[in-house]
């Protein structure tokens, strides 16, 4: 949101202060607390008629600083919360005439106590970003109420990346973002997995702990800062400091939580039935045979929406006219060596048995008058599970219980967008625009807990579209509904590097595309791009995935990027150990793996696959892609290409057929010796 007009101006309608001045310090022991007048104080009867904004320092993780920028301290403190692990430590507070200092760890806070409003953060003593004369605003915007903003300085040359899956540019500099989920596709400025944690190129990174709306400008109302601003009476943010973005990364998800270690057999290669695709038992075992037959390695099968009848979902019952004997097709799924996933989403429609037992017990959620909520969009009649009643969760974890009871594996928690916002109650209290975010993290870990408590730790695994901040917490996630098109292939890409920026550690994509069916060529290049990803789904809407419906050549290729993931699962279980030990991504974007080689900062055609595998997906239909190889030195992974940039980083335009891609892999790294490749 932007509230000024210009650089001199203020926008029609928005009535705007700002800390004038320090007044006072106070020094809690464990907290700073510093008070700032919206007019400077010059006589005792400035005190009277005259705002305060009150800016609160905490630490409460080591090198990570908490502010909290408050005008009406006594406002309730709105539901939900982010759930961020505490390990508070004792800030070091000291104060002379010109400065007060907060420190945690090697991160401090410098605030100027004369002169304008001027908050510094140094890592190590080297500044990282400030809080400057016109950076807080506590605003009064008609027609919408109070909202408070903050904006930390950009550096010359910072780039900002993060803020959830977004499939515009890499880097944020220049766009205004909002933090509001919604079921929007890969092609616009809306996303499923919003999240307000933004990295930055200097070492240093930020959370704004509020589970609502939060509005960004990254250089997009002032150029020299990026702006956040949350609807109400205070703002909290975390400054998380600093060094390299993998160890930022390291720091945030230590805070908000680190994704779990997953089963191998998640990595291995996923079949879909498809959306709105025809399919029965005979259906899925062709489909399962043919791929052994054809020698393409396969860990698991998954049904989509249709496994249920229509107009009931969800009901979480098989549809007996289409699979008579669950339990005997999943048995047989089991004995080929495959898990078992099914499609699930929150609501309940209202033809559905569970819609008359879930309004009875109230576990839908209500509108003010005590009603059930619902819509026609999506399944008629639906009702939404109420995710902040225990009693509801419970139920909803019994209805998916039954499933585990019948062989499932693991579930895609599909949805979780679509929240409404007004005239509705939930059962905790919270506020109906916090939740409307908040509601996926709820959702995805009651499907996740369940899995955890039936199939034991490291068993667990979600195929997630929604997430917010610590949604890294019920992987995995997959980059939602994408058009069958080379443009959208690297859309997705841009996504997933953004989600793996804000601290999510795994994430996937449908194969292929989504909407629509991809001429033979693109599928045979989103196959590569797909099985060197963390994680690799076969899925479409109307149309098969399996690749002899494409043609020969689509097998062979599927069957050789099938078997090099193989070949590189010792490697990849060995990234994923990192990453549930640091929170370091398994696919990373060149800027995080090497932030100190300036030409990595703007790429975003082209990944790491855990520290040694340079990946760079064919995106043009003649088949060129231009790869960037950092310093070192670098043999390609299929054909044996040695490139030498141990002087420097080198650029290649390379064209490559439907059987490779761009794939490097340091000299002497573990991918080589796995293949076979030269050192």
């Amino acid at each position: 949101m932007k509230f000024t007009d210009g650089y001199w101006l203020i926008r029609d309608g928005v009535t705007l202060q700002r800390p004038a001045e320090v007044h006072d310090v106070e020094d809690l022991g464990d907290t700073l607390r510093v008070h700032a007048p919206v007019r400077r104080i010059e006589r005792r009867g400035d005190t009277l008629n005259t705002p305060s904004i009150t800016v609160t320092f905490t630490a409460p993780r080591e090198d990570v600083i908490a502010v909290q920028i408050e005008h009406f301290a006594g406002r309730r403190e709105s539901l939900p919360r982010f759930d961020l692990t505490p390990a508070p430590v004792t800030p070091v507070i000291t104060q002379d005439e010109e400065q007060a200092t907060f420190r945690s760890g090697r991160l401090e806070a410098r605030v100027a106590l004369h002169g304008p409003w001027q908050v510094d953060y140094l890592w190590d003593g080297v500044l990282l970003t400030s809080s400057t004369a016109r950076s807080i605003g506590y605003a009064q915007v008609e027609g919408k109420g109070p909202f408070v903003h903050e904006q930390l300085a950009l550096g010359v040359g910072e780039q900002i990346y993060g803020l959830g899956e977004r499939f515009g540019a890499f880097v944020k500099n220049g766009q205004s973002v909002d933090i509001w989920n919604a079921d929007g596709g890969t092609s616009s400025e809306q996303a499923y997995k919003n999240v307000p944690f933004y990295l930055s190129s200097r070492g240093y990174g930020v959370l704004v702990d509020d589970a609502g709306p939060v509005s960004f400008e990254v250089g997009s109302e002032n150029v020299t800062a990026t702006q956040f601003s949350v609807p109400g009476e205070r703002l909290r943010y975390e400054v998380v400091g600093g060094g390299t973005p993998l160890e930022v990364i390291d720091r945030y998800t230590a805070r908000s939580g680190r994704p779990p270690a997953l089963p191998e057999w998640s990595f291995g290669l996923w079949l879909s039935t498809s959306f709105t695709t025809q399919y029965d038992e005979e259906t899925v075992l062709s489909f399962v045979d043919g791929m052994a037959e054809r020698g393409i390695p396969l860990s698991v099968f998954h049904f989509d929406c249709f496994w249920m009848r229509g107009f009931h979902w969800s009901d979480f019952r098989w549809d007996p006219a289409t699979f008579p004997d669950p339990r005997g097709l999943i048995a047989k799924l089991h004995e080929r060596g495959l898990k078992v996933c099914v499609w699930i989403n929150p609501y309940i429609a209202q033809r559905s048995e569970l819609f008359a037992e879930g309004a009875e017990a109230g576990h839908l959620l209500r509108t003010e008058d005590g009603s059930v909520w619902q819509t026609d969009l999506w399944q008629a009649g639906m009702g939404l599970v109420d995710m902040t009643s225990p009693a509801a969760r419970e139920w909803f974890a019994g209805k998916l219980d039954a499933l585990l009871e019948d062989g499932v594996d693991a579930f895609k928690t599909d949805f979780g967008e679509r929240i409404p916002t007004e005239g509705v109650v939930w059962a905790d209290g919270s506020d109906p625009l916090r939740e409307h975010n908040f509601y996926t993290q709820q959702y995805n870990q009651v499907v996740f807990d369940l899995l955890e408590e039936r199939r034991g730790k490291g068993e667990a695994v979600l195929f997630a579209r929604s997430a917010t901040a610590g949604g890294q917490r019920f992987p995995i996630h997959w980059g939602g509904d994408c058009e069958s098109t080379y443009v959208a292939m690297a859309q997705s890409l841009r996504g997933g590097l953004s989600l793996v920026s804000s601290g999510f550690g795994y994430w996937s994509h449908d194969i292929g595309g989504f909407e629509g069916t991809p001429d033979p060529t693109l599928f045979k290049r989103w196959v590569a791009f797909g099985l060197l990803s963390s994680h690799s789904r076969l899925h479409g809407s109307s149309s098969y995935r399996v690749p002899w419906l494409f043609d020969e050549e689509a097998v062979d290729v599927m069957r050789e990027f099938a078997e090099l993931k193989q070949t590189l699962m010792p490697y990849l279980l060995e990234v994923s150990a990192t990453t549930t030990r640091t929170g370091a991504p398994v696919m990373r974007p060149m800027a995080m793996q090497f932030p100190e080689d300036p030409a990595c900062r703007t790429l975003d055609a082209q990944y790491m696959l855990g520290e040694d595998l340079v990946v760079a997906p064919v995106l043009q239909e003649d088949g060129t892609v231009d790869v960037y190889l950092p310093a070192g030195r670098w043999v390609h992974l299929l054909d044996g290409e040695e490139v030498d940039a141990s002087a420097g980083g080198r650029f290649l335009r390379r064209t490559y057929d439907v059987h490779s891609l761009g794939l490097f892999a340091r000299a002497g790294s573990t991918p080589l010796a796995l293949v076979g490749g030269a050192s």
